[in-house]
């Protein structure tokens, strides 16, 4: 087959070469060209114009039910808003080791309908010794270890499966470019003709991806707009917690967070995530405020915890894990303006526990409670659940969700909570609703619990 021309297009200026130089020959900027597969001309230039598309009416379109296959793993289902969709292209991108080959093999394994699992990394051999070693059910898997993309397509064609997975995108390369698997170019077009491929014959599609180090998905930023549904596989790889998060998906809600647990036997689902996020401690201490927080449509209890000492050098730290440290900044701020709480000599650290990364601001409050639990010395009792937004002038602001989020601490057996006034909550048998409008009367409750 011969091989498509390919020229070098600078992302700076727009122009092109036919090879590769360190800077754009146009406009000078260094490193900025990418080969890219060379458009066709026209047979003739004497050749009828291309007739135009015909716009259809948005109000005329018919729509349908997408039609979900269940991937077998209810958390997977639940990021993935409820399971996979005909045509659905899925990129599952996370650290090396943390389990994206094993969960996505699980996935093809509890299929009911045919499967093709494409390896670019492993050997055949070594997929099934892993399947063995889980005691996978792995009858209707059929696998093919080839990074080929022309190779890879006819595989697809022939086979028609259901769903498929590609181990990993940026392993295949395409005979039509000349660059070296991984490289931009390669990532682009391979990825474009497998997507193109899905979309034409129903096949839904998930693609691993590596991530560099410092946690972005490697290769083009178009890989993450040519995908429908992107996921992060997220937690540390010594521990045995996994979170797979969903920040893009055309076919559900993003935010959607997956728990689950690495065995012996693989991953296996968290049906109770909670509880994981929670402490179990011998007695109450300092420091330590149970948030009610939301990922996607889950509400989930996570223990926040602060540190707050002398500060040990002339500039106190302020360190926070999976939190924002410019709103921990922020709300030391506040409370040091509006509630008299002064941490200018002080070392402040604050925790989330399990390694959950918390975004949502309605996290605000509980932080706020934590540092002044570690800092006064007097712990928050164990049954109380915290969440809302604290602003600049020191008011507490409404929560999304507040209802849910009283629910879930209800069936774990809370028995307070101190929320935002303006949230307007029914009272839920069990709890007590301790309503607070500014950061100091949440300051004060606390001292009177």
């Amino acid at each position: 087959m011969a091989r498509a021309k390919s020229v070098y297009v600078c992302s700076e200026c727009g122009a092109s070469a036919l090879q590769w130089f360190g800077a754009c020959p146009a406009c000078g900027a260094a490193g900025t060209l990418s080969e890219t597969i060379a458009e066709r001309v026209s047979a003739h230039r004497y050749a009828p114009p291309v007739p135009a598309a015909a716009p259809v009416p948005l109000a005329e379109i018919e729509t349908r039910e997408l039609g979900r296959v269940p991937s077998g793993i209810d958390e997977l289902d639940r990021v993935l808003g409820g399971g996979l969709v005909a045509g659905q292209v899925a990129l599952l991108a996370g650290d090396p080791g943390i389990g994206k080959s094993t969960l996505l093999l699980q996935c093809v394994s509890a299929l009911e309908s045919s499967s093709l699992y494409v390896s670019g990394e492993e050997s055949a051999e070594q997929i099934a010794l892993r399947a063995r070693r889980l005691a996978l059910p792995a009858g209707r898997v059929r696998l093919l270890a080839e990074i080929q993309l022309e190779r890879i397509v006819a595989a697809l064609e022939a086979e028609r499966p259901r769903v498929a997975v590609i181990d990993s995108i940026q392993t295949l390369y395409s005979e039509q470019m000349q660059s070296a698997p991984g490289s931009v170019a390669q990532v682009r077009e391979c990825a474009a003709q497998l997507t193109r491929l899905a979309k034409r014959g129903g096949c839904a599609l998930l693609l691993i991806g590596h991530v560099t180090k410092e946690g972005a998905i490697a290769g083009p930023r178009v890989l993450e707009h040519i995908v429908d549904t992107v996921l992060h596989f997220e937690g540390d790889p010594h521990s045995a917690f996994r979170l797979v998060r969903a920040v893009k998906n055309r076919f559900g809600a993003v935010n959607e967070l997956g728990v689950f647990a690495m065995t012996e036997k693989g991953l296996r689902a968290v049906s109770n995530p909670s509880a994981l996020f929670l402490s179990q401690h011998e007695r109450e201490v300092a420091g330590s405020c149970v948030l009610a927080t939301l990922e996607g449509t889950r509400p989930l209890l996570v223990e926040i915890q602060a540190l707050v000492d002398v500060a040990q050098a002339p500039t106190p730290r302020r360190l926070s894990v999976g939190l924002e440290p410019n709103r921990l900044a922020m709300l030391l701020a506040v409370l040091h303006r509006h509630a008299g709480i002064a941490t200018v000599d002080q070392d402040v650290f604050v925790n989330a526990v399990g390694g959950v990364r918390i975004a949502e601001p309605a996290a605000d409050l509980a932080v706020s409670l934590a540092v002044v639990s570690s800092l006064t010395g007097r712990p928050i009792p164990g049954k109380v659940a915290v969440f809302g937004e604290v602003g600049l002038a020191g008011e507490v602001r409404p929560a999304p969700r507040g209802q849910e989020r009283l629910k879930e601490a209800a069936k774990l057996g809370f028995e307070r909570a101190i929320v935002p006034k303006s949230n307007r909550l029914k009272p839920i048998a069990g709890i007590e609703l301790v309503a607070v409008e500014r950061v100091e009367q949440a300051v004060q409750a606390l001292r009177e619990l």
